[in-house]
């Protein structure tokens, strides 16, 4: 499922949502693709989504979540990939 949080991260004077997927990186990135995200914007386990794409997002059929709920459900399925291990290997596909 793909998952997005408000657009509340502040950064290069505008604001930012975290897109992610609980299923696998490849439905991140297909959805992403859709959405018209460049890759450029994953970073280890989600994309930032600038403010303009979130109701596009929730359009497309993204699922609102907090963001605290979002680090949950990532941890769940073993996609989350904090800063430290950033470095290594990303985890094994479903």
């Amino acid at each position: 499922m793909i998952l997005v949080d408000e657009p509340r991260w502040p950064g290069r004077g505008r604001l930012w949502s975290h897109l992610v997927s609980d299923v696998s990186y490849d439905e991140l990135h297909a959805f992403a693709e859709m959405l018209g995200v460049p890759r450029r914007a994953f970073d280890r386990d989600h994309y930032d989504i600038p403010e303009v794409r979130f109701r596009s997002a929730l359009w497309l059929g993204a699922t609102l979540l907090t963001s605290r709920e979002i680090t949950v459900r990532l941890r769940a399925a073993g996609l989350r990939r904090p800063k430290h291990l950033a470095r290594q290997a990303p985890p094994v596909q479903r």
